[in-house]
């Protein structure tokens, strides 16, 4: 049999030697080492988790990153490693250690021992940092991971690349899949906090980060890898009570919660399985500097040829990395910063009641980008790696009542997309406690918030477009597997240029997210956008549907280096469904 790493090594060496890729994978690759069983189930329909009571357990709000001394990072930082340091100089340092420790998903049965997990001084997500433009900050990054054959989570590797999705800095600071230490080294990650371009407009909101570990991105967040990343600035300025008349005042402090979905299957020792029936019994032979890992147990960490390629479904639903909680709300409005951490569930959110299938709410941002103007609606559709953020008014409530987080959306079997309709009742994700009586509310929600940047398509340099497909049981752009060693893109510093999506499948769905900057979408098949979509704002992710095809205008500006763009189903990015892309100086583009 023939595993996805064998198979991306033998298209690397086809690639070499001149052989186009389909050429290489039918010549080159043994075709029944590649298509995924059918006769597979996922890991939900045969070993399903243990019983969980739903809402006993509170949410877990995350705490905020604090600050450390600049002179507790040991070696001090080095300006030189990184683009434009000494232009915008770190105002404050932070450090996080990744490591392995239990984890207490849930309060009753095989769950009250705590599940192993991986994260970030000792917690998982990790915490939230709160940053400002105009004050730029760096961040270490220690892995302390336990080494290949010694820790307790078996089915992730611990060298580890942590990505700032989808922050505004260079390509040293991105977190890119080549870019990752092993136990025992560190990474500093430099955010220089100024918006693309230096346009206002290009502010940005809620981000996250995450693992991003070349062919490991799922099982190393899945783990436990992944976190909020907050920006404020004078108007979104993180105080409902700002007296500064060009301060939104939205919902902040205990009223501004972020909130991250993974869904996650555990096994019947309350411990977080991935699906694949076993690491191989003797090592893989190694070809690439990158894929050397150490390994002092001698023990083989690649898995076989039945880990799943399509999508990793869980079947209990964590906010916070707890099962189903409950959180007890005023009577007054909220911000909640709903994300979709993955590894490849997609959601349609609404909110209910027992007497109600859709209550209303208020979308103020896609992709963690404010929106030139709130919108009212009863559902938001979270695909893997999209945030929303979302305003609840719960004072037209009374005390007691209860409110559910509900998805509607039906994915499925394999996790490759979803399946074509909508749940009757749906999977209650987290429970909404309405206590007290009436409270002071200064907080509110603004008329017009960001207004978008201009499209000017006389910057446009050229169009591309890329292809995303299924082969030969591996995902392609444009018929090849990634290779990190290879440029796809040499995009122009300064420039902008229009991309096409375009999903071939019939089946399979692909929450595509290109690094670096944010884009505006053109048209969806051919057809420009409803004037009161949610999809007219600044996005990081495309929501390819099948047989879709989206258009988008975007610019790459301020630095140079390498980047990726890759599907955020990260099953499909680890089979190798990303490309890498690079900024270069004005007259070295393709």
């Amino acid at each position: 049999m023939v595993d996805r790493r064998d198979t991306l090594k033998l298209g690397l060496a086809a690639a070499a030697t001149g052989v186009g890729a389909a050429a290489a994978k039918a010549q080159s690759v043994p075709q029944s080492g590649l298509l995924f069983p059918d006769t597979y189930r996922q890991g939900i329909v045969r070993n399903p988790s243990p019983p969980a009571t739903p809402f006993v357990a509170p949410l877990r709000v995350i705490p905020r990153a604090q600050p450390i001394p600049m002179s507790s990072l040991v070696p001090p930082p080095d300006p030189r490693s990184h683009q434009r340091y000494n232009e915008f100089r770190p105002q404050k340092f932070y450090q996080q250690v990744l490591s392995e420790f239990k984890w207490q998903y849930h309060p009753e049965g095989v769950y009250a021992g705590g599940s192993w997990s991986w994260g970030f001084n000792g917690m998982t997500p990790g915490e939230t940092f709160a940053a400002r433009y105009g004050e730029p900050i760096l961040i270490r990054r220690l892995n302390n991971l336990p080494p290949v054959g010694t820790g307790n989570i078996t089915w992730a590797l611990p060298s580890s690349s942590i990505h700032h999705h989808n922050g505004h800095q260079a390509s040293e600071s991105d977190g890119i899949p080549q870019d990752f230490t092993y136990p025992g080294e560190f990474w500093d990650h430099h955010y220089p906090l100024f918006p693309a371009g230096f346009d206002k407009r290009e502010t940005m909101g809620t981000l996250w980060y995450h693992d991003h570990r070349l062919d490991f991105t799922a099982t190393n967040v899945y783990a436990g890898l992944s976190g909020f990343y907050l920006l404020f600035d004078e108007f979104d300025s993180d105080n409902e009570r700002d007296r500064n008349p060009r301060a939104s005042r939205l919902p902040s402090g205990k009223y501004d919660v972020p909130l991250i979905l993974h869904d996650v299957r555990f096994d019947q020792n309350g411990q977080p399985a991935w699906d694949f029936t076993g690491p191989h019994t003797t090592p893989v032979p190694t070809t690439r500097q990158y894929d050397s890992i150490p390994n002092p147990a001698n023990v083989a960490y690649e898995p076989g040829s039945t880990y799943t390629n399509h999508g990793m479904l869980g079947d209990k639903f964590t906010v916070n990395r707890i099962i189903q909680p409950y959180f007890k709300v005023e009577r007054r409005k909220y911000r909640f910063r709903i994300l979709n951490g993955g590894p490849s569930r997609l959601y349609k959110l609404y909110l209910t009641t027992a007497t109600s299938s859709a209550e209303k709410f208020v979308v103020i941002s896609n992709d963690g980008n404010l929106l030139p103007a709130p919108i009212e609606t009863d559902n938001i559709n979270v695909w893997v790696a999209n945030r929303h953020d979302i305003i609840v008014d719960f004072s037209k409530y009374p005390a007691g009542t209860q409110i559910y987080l509900t998805n509607r959306l039906e994915m499925r079997e394999d996790g490759a997309g979803p399946q074509g309709r909508m749940l009757d009742q749906g999977d209650q994700i987290m429970r909404f406690d309405v206590v007290g009586g009436k409270v002071e509310d200064p907080s509110r929600i603004p008329d017009r918030m960001r207004e978008l940047p201009p499209i000017n398509m006389s910057e446009v340099r050229r169009r591309r477009t890329f292809k995303f497909d299924y082969d030969n049981g591996l995902w392609t752009v444009n018929g090849r597997l990634m290779d990190p060693d290879r440029v796809d893109a040499k995009i122009e510093k300064g420039s902008a240029e229009i991309w096409t999506f375009q999903n071939n499948g019939q089946q399979w769905a692909h929450p595509i997210h290109t690094h670096f900057e944010e884009f505006q979408i053109l048209s969806i098949n051919g057809k420009p956008l409803p004037a009161n979509s949610v999809l007219r704002s600044r996005k990081d992710v495309v929501e390819l549907e099948p047989m879709t095809e989206v258009t988008f205008f975007g610019r790459w500006r301020d630095f140079t280096g390498k980047h990726v763009m890759h599907c955020h189903n990260v099953v499909h990015e680890d089979h190798a469904m990303m490309i890498r892309w690079d900024i270069v100086e004005p007259g070295m583009g393709d």
